[in-house]
Formats: structure tokens, C-alpha cells, sequence
């Protein structure tokens, strides 16, 4: 795609420093921009590797740094790495798909259908599901029944949306994720673990993108609810009936047992687990592989994971952690004693 500098800065809100008519074909990174690209700069401390770049054909960046380096074509923003997100979407737009039923498609005569859907190969939807208009919906996904997903929905290849399942407008769910599976639960009885139903549903509310891989539990009895802008990465599971807030971030591998509260503005770093019926409030950061045990109050950031050591040294600091509260004792003992001992000396 081809497109003058100017019009760009003029889609982004910016204002433009240079050749209005230059020509910019493609977005790309600091380093490997050229004379026909366009990039961004949001670090100072990168200006350092200015002399090891090409010829970058235009640079978005804050009027600060605009006044640390010399570009010769700029737009400035308050938020470039934002704005740089903006001109990807202008440079670099999504295909959009022909609104079409693929005649592979089993729909059931009780769903409604809304317009310029478009649904692919053998993919089914269950009876008295309603997709409502401009949803897309690619090969092998299973909607079950009484599914409703909202308008500009996207749900990617070999999803599966189980029964009852709600979720509203302009949501992305990425391939190979399940929503509304039954949650774990079990009750131990006559020498035997036996299944507790789940008759709760899942909730997804609008503007909420889930990565690929990713599994939501129903509610066990009332349901499990994603709120508004709430984005997961890849391989996250949810549990059944956990509440996360509008705007939280979720990352890769994080496991949230069931009943957990997340509030809003929450970030859960990578691999990080969180226990069951715990209650995390809003603007908390939870660091990468962090196992939360205790709740969390609002706007505290809390991490915990031990570096990585040799395996023989793993073993003896395992043999040593159950021993700590009496090396602890034992220390404090130490410590009282030098205490009177220094000051009968003095």
C-alpha cells in the first residue's frame, strides 16, 4: 500500500514535520526502517543505535524527542507507540471477507441469523442461537444452542461455543479456544469422585479479545464473567464462576481457579496462578510465575519466584525451607544474646 505522509498524520491526529507528500509504503521496526518506511520512536535510550539505522523515511515520536534527533520527516504525537499502532491498521489492514454462508455450514432452522454474516466451512450452529450482523465466523467452529454473539464479532477456526454461552460486540476469540466447558467439580462420595453439574453459563462482554488456546469454565451455578476490554493472551484457563474486570490484562499460561474476583485495570504477568475464591482489586500487578494464596488489595504489585540455580543446589535449598522458622529462632537467640553481651562490655 502506498499512502502520503500527510494523510497519515492527518488520520492519526499528528502534526507533521517534513514532506507532506512523501510516500510511505509499509510500517516497520527502528532499526531495519527505510527510506520508503515509516516508524516510531518512544525511548530516548534508542537514539543511541540512530547511526546503525537506514535511512528512515519518517519517524513518529513526542515532541521531546523530536527536539533530541534530528529526522528529516516526523509526526508528533503524545502517545507514539499508539499512534504507530493506528498507522499499522491505515498501512496494513485486515482482509475483509466477503460476507457468505459456506453451503458446508449447518445452521439450525430455530438460529437467527443476522446480516452480512459471514460463516465458513463446516462450521455449525446449535438451535435458537442468534449471530447478530457483520459477525464472521471461520471454518470448524462449533456454536451451541442458545449462543448469542454480538455484532462484529470474530471468532477464528476451531473454536467451540458451548451452550447459553453470551458474548457481546466486537469481541476477537482466537483459534482453538473453548468457552463454556463444565468447570472442575467434584464431590467425593461412595469410595468415588462424582461430577457436580454445571448449569452456569459464560459471560463475555464487549471489546474483550481472547488468545488463542485459551479455556473459560461455565459457572457452576450463577456464571463466569469477562468484562469489557479485557484481553487474555495464549494458553490462559479460567475457572468456573470467576469474575475479571473491565480492562484487565491476562498473559500466557495464567491459571485462575474458580471464584476468583479480579477487579478492573488488573495485569497477571506470565504464568502466574491464582487461588480459588480470592479477591484481587482493581489497578494490581501480579508478577510472572507469581502463585497468589492470599488476596490482594487495590493498586498493590506483588511478585515472588526464585531465580534459576543448579539442581543441586534446588535440593538443598528445598531440605533448608522447612527449616527455616527454627534457623530463624535460632538466629534471633544469637542475635539477643551479642545484644547483652555488648552492652555489659560497654
Amino acid at each position: 500500500m502506498e499512502i502520503k505522509l500527510g494523510e497519515i498524520a492527518e488520520k492519526i491526529g499528528g502534526k507533521l514535520q517534513g514532506k507532506s507528500e512523501k510516500i510511505i509504503m509499509k510500517a516497520a521496526s527502528f532499526i531495519n526502517a527505510g527510506e520508503n518506511d515509516i516508524t516510531f520512536l518512544a525511548d530516548k535510550k534508542i537514539l543511541k543505535k540512530i547511526d546503525s539505522v537506514k535511512k528512515i523515511g519518517a519517524v513518529i515520536l513526542t515532541q521531546h524527542l523530536f527536539n533530541a534527533a534530528s529526522f528529516d520527516n516526523t509526526i508528533i504525537v503524545d502517545n507514539p507507540k499508539f499512534a504507530f499502532a493506528q498507522t499499522i491498521s491505515i498501512l496494513h489492514p485486515q482482509p475483509k471477507l466477503n460476507p457468505q454462508i459456506s453451503p458446508d455450514v449447518r445452521i439450525e432452522k430455530s438460529s437467527i441469523i443476522g446480516k452480512n454474516v459471514t460463516i465458513g466451512s463446516f462450521s455449525y450452529i446449535g438451535k435458537k442461537a442468534t449471530i447478530e450482523d457483520r459477525v464472521t465466523i471461520y471454518p470448524n467452529v462449533f456454536v451451541g444452542d442458545n449462543v448469542t454473539i454480538g455484532a462484529d464479532t470474530v471468532i477464528y477456526p476451531n473454536v467451540v461455543i458451548y451452550a447459553e454461552t453470551i458474548i457481546g460486540k466486537r469481541v476477537i476469540i482466537h483459534a482453538g479456544s473453548v468457552i463454556g466447558s463444565d468447570g472442575f467439580g467434584y464431590v467425593h462420595a461412595n469410595g468415588k469422585h462424582n461430577k457436580i453439574p454445571h448449569i452456569g453459563i459464560v459471560q463475555i462482554d464487549d471489546e474483550v479479545e481472547i488468545g488463542a488456546s485459551n479455556t473459560i469454565d461455565r459457572g457452576a451455578l450463577d456464571k463466569t464473567w469477562i468484562q469489557k476490554g479485557v484481553k487474555t493472551d495464549n494458553l490462559v484457563h479460567i475457572a468456573h464462576n470467576v469474575e475479571i474486570g473491565e480492562n484487565s490484562l491476562i498473559i500466557a499460561q495464567v491459571g485462575i481457579a474458580g471464584s476468583a474476583k479480579i477487579g478492573k485495570n488488573v495485569i497477571i504477568a506470565g504464568q502466574a496462578g491464582i487461588g480459588g475464591h480470592l479477591n484481587i482489586e482493581d489497578q494490581v500487578i501480579i508478577g510472572p510465575q507469581c502463585g497468589v494464596s492470599k488476596s490482594i488489595t487495590k493498586g498493590e504489585t506483588v511478585s515472588s519466584t526464585l531465580v534459576q540455580m543448579p539442581h543441586k543446589t534446588w535440593l538443598r535449598v528445598q531440605h533448608i525451607i522447612p527449616k527455616l522458622p527454627e534457623i530463624k529462632r535460632k538466629i534471633d537467640k544469637i542475635e539477643k544474646k551479642l545484644e547483652n553481651e555488648n552492652e555489659s562490655f560497654n
